[in-house]
């Protein structure tokens, strides 16, 4: 089984690629830039001779009809994720339209399964709770988790037809191993700098990178016809968040949190001032919109089908923490107890906090 990936060189996608070749399917790449395909792999093991690299963009009808061609199956990881309000047009631009053509193509061309990969975000603002695979598509007050949203109800209308199209949901991803230190890692590596004083209250789902990974590479089934799986992972405050990570560094981290509600009219200030700065500034809109609308989340579905529990929040907290200081993104001091700790490959995390 030849598989499609897009998104290959992302955090997802390149821990999904390791999976992939780690259960023997040849896999193909759709790239924008070949030369970041050594950087996110090879961490991870992968040597990039492993796979096939095809240069394009997901929304060239003509790229990706040539990724397409010859493929068995595909796995559609490739998106903008980003709260920042300088990326708007890009995600509106390449999540729509990307998942338009991606899934459009691999369908009409007979590929099964075709695996998109949506978000939790995008069932929020949820109507019952616990969320669950099957919950109606939100609709979201941000720009990326809407543009997901409508990524999401492309995926549902191929479904609907019958299309052998597979959706999961990851929740809030951290691990170790993010090639482009992504929003999730970004956010927990400003928390260790102490650019993070103050938390919404609430919180949002969280899962470990490697058991996404796992999932993608056990859904790669054919004949099994449209499904959707939400997970791995778990619903965590943003106090027990800030607890962890007290207690796998031994640092205070002082912070206050207020509720969500009163911080997002600052959100939205912070968020037309990046518009015109070209400083990240870490008080952003989407992130404390999805505290204030995200809830517990139902991944026994999930649990089941990879036959055991996910990787414990505190192990995946430690073990990023372990990656950020191995490769020099925090300092020792930042790392506190982890400074020397080393993270665990991928989907065997490394030694640590229980």
């Amino acid at each position: 089984m030849t598989v499609l990936v897009t998104g290959g060189t992302g955090f997802l996608g390149s821990h999904s690629v390791a999976a992939l070749v780690a259960a023997g399917h040849p896999v193909r790449l759709l790239v924008r830039d070949p030369t970041r395909v050594p950087v996110a792999l090879r961490p991870l093991g992968v040597q990039p001779a492993a796979v096939e690299v095809v240069t394009g963009e997901v929304t060239d009808p003509a790229a990706v009809s040539a990724a397409v061609h010859g493929c068995t199956a595909a796995l559609h990881a490739a998106s903008v994720y980003s709260f920042d309000t300088r990326d708007h047009a890009r995600l509106r631009a390449v999540n729509v339209r990307g998942a338009e053509l991606v899934l459009g193509a691999a369908v009409a061309a007979g590929l099964d399964p075709v695996v998109h990969v949506s978000t939790f975000g995008a069932l929020v603002p949820a109507r019952r709770s616990p969320i669950t695979a099957e919950a109606e598509v939100g609709e979201p007050r941000e720009t990326y988790l809407a543009s997901k949203a409508s990524a999401e109800r492309v995926a549902r209308r191929h479904q609907a037809a019958g299309a052998p199209v597979v959706v999961t949901y990851p929740l809030a991803a951290l691990g170790p191993h993010d090639p482009h230190l992504g929003d999730q890692t970004a956010r927990l590596r400003n928390a260790l700098r102490g650019l993070m004083p103050i938390w919404p209250r609430g919180g949002f789902p969280v899962g470990d990178v490697r058991d996404v990974a796992r999932l993608h590479a056990m859904v790669l089934e054919p004949g099994r016809g449209p499904r959707r799986y939400l997970g791995p992972g778990r619903y965590v405050d943003t106090r027990e968040y800030l607890d962890v990570l007290r207690r796998v560094t031994g640092r205070a981290l002082p912070a206050v949190r207020l509720p969500a509600a009163a911080m997002l009219p600052v959100g939205a200030v912070t968020g037309l001032v990046q518009r015109v700065t070209p400083v990240h500034l870490p008080a952003e809109y989407g992130a404390i919109y999805t505290c204030a609308v995200a809830g517990p989340v139902d991944t026994s579905a999930t649990d089941r089908l990879l036959d055991g529990s996910p990787v414990p929040f505190e192990r995946t907290v430690a073990d990023t923490v372990a990656w950020l200081a191995a490769t020099g993104r925090v300092s020792p001091r930042q790392a506190g107890r982890l400074a020397a700790g080393r993270p665990g490959p991928a989907g065997r995390p490394a030694a640590g906090p229980r």
